[in-house]
């Protein structure tokens, strides 16, 4: 992405001209999460949980959703149960708000070892497909 003055409160849409030509191709294959695994290494993300979001929209977000904030009692993580049930990319709506928000705090209250595995697979199921 180009720096900018938006680049911490307004979020990348479909042919938006702050995404350079290896960035497009970067996010299109994913490729661009594997430097995420370092913030796993460092302890600061998990590989499932909750997607982290730019602190705008957390802001905006819980302007939106009483408890919005629960979702931080897990570390963010590089995939999550709302992303594996459609919920991911830009935020087009408040209802795709309250359904990642409802997906997270699912997740916050059931995360085991084994559910985590089982979005892992999910994730990776859906990548390949």
């Amino acid at each position: 992405m180009i720096l900018n003055a938006e680049a911490d409160s307004c979020q990348a849409g479909e042919n938006d001209d702050r995404i350079t030509g290896i960035g497009k191709l970067l996010r299109t294959s994913n490729i661009d999460e594997l430097p995420q695994f370092i913030n796993v290494l460092l302890g600061h993300m998990s590989i499932v949980g909750p997607r982290p979001h730019m602190y705008a929209d957390c802001r905006r977000f819980s302007a939106v959703v009483q408890g919005y904030k629960f979702r931080s009692l897990v570390k963010p993580g590089i995939t999550g149960l709302s992303q594996v049930k459609g919920y991911h990319g830009r935020v087009v709506s408040t209802e795709c708000i309250f359904k990642r928000y409802q997906w997270d705090v699912y997740y916050v209250r059931n995360a085991s070892f084994w559910y985590d595995i089982r979005i892992i697979a999910t994730t990776l199921l859906r990548r390949l497909g």
